[in-house]
């Protein structure tokens, strides 16, 4: 995994939410209104939904708000006006940055990503510009504290997963992007507690910065989560954890 930490990074961001629970749950909220809107409100037929529900619970969110969402979600006329969109680009020294947005203003959330790659020493770029560094996998996240490896793998492979990689104290199962859901299910009822569980776009390598550099690709990292309308930012900036 070239030497990128992808536990720590996740336990940061897990701290935050702590901070930010409102925000996390109108952003996954407004995935499941999209899923349920595009598929309908049962998870058993609509792997969409299927999906985002396992990555509201590694987030956290209680059974009884996600039920709460799909039930308005499936009345709610509002889902149909958000679009999903995905923007590309470079961060500071080329890192590769992949934003995904839904949106119900194009013109707006396009301008909001254009200004903060460009403050940050970055630039957006054009479809498939960065996307043929990254690709698309569903990963699941197990603390690897007191966990019996050869046993996770077994039930992991068994459930359907494809990989099973170890990154400093976490065990990363690697699915097809379809699959996430149905594996973390069963890693869950197997009685594992599931760090994360969702489909990323994986970078094939990775860059490394120094300086000025890491404070600038973190702050724009920073400007991304925080607006309302971008859902995920994916890159492959290696050294993550030597930002502050």
């Amino acid at each position: 995994m070239s030497g990128h930490s992808k536990w720590s990074t996740i336990k940061r961001k897990k701290e935050k939410t702590d901070g930010a629970r409102a925000k996390v749950f109108t952003k996954i909220g407004r995935e499941i209104a999209v899923a349920v809107r595009d598929g309908g409100p049962d998870p058993a037929g609509n792997s969409k939904l299927k999906d985002v529900i396992a990555k509201a619970k590694s987030f956290n969110v209680p059974n009884d708000n996600i039920e709460r969402i799909i039930k308005k979600a499936a009345g709610d006329t509002n889902a149909d006006n958000y679009e999903e969109i995905i923007y590309e680009g470079y961060g500071p020294c080329g890192v590769a940055v992949v934003v995904e947005a839904l949106t119900d203003n194009r013109n707006r959330t396009a301008g909001d990503v254009r200004h903060y790659f460009d403050k940050y020493g970055g630039n957006m770029g054009q479809t498939g510009s960065v996307m043929f560094m990254f690709t698309r996998q569903g990963v699941i996240l197990v603390d690897s504290e007191d966990v019996d490896e050869e046993k996770l793998m077994e039930t992991a492979l068994e459930a359907g997963a494809e990989d099973f990689l170890t990154d400093d104290g976490v065990f990363d199962i690697r699915t097809n992007p379809h699959d996430v859901a149905s594996v973390a299910e069963a890693l869950t009822a197997a009685g594992y507690e599931i760090a994360s569980a969702q489909a990323e776009y994986v970078p094939a390598t990775y860059t490394r910065l120094e300086g000025d550099d890491i404070k600038n690709m973190g702050k724009m990292l920073e400007m991304f989560e925080d607006n309302d309308d971008v859902q995920a930012v994916w890159h492959n900036w290696e050294n993550e954890d030597d930002y502050e």
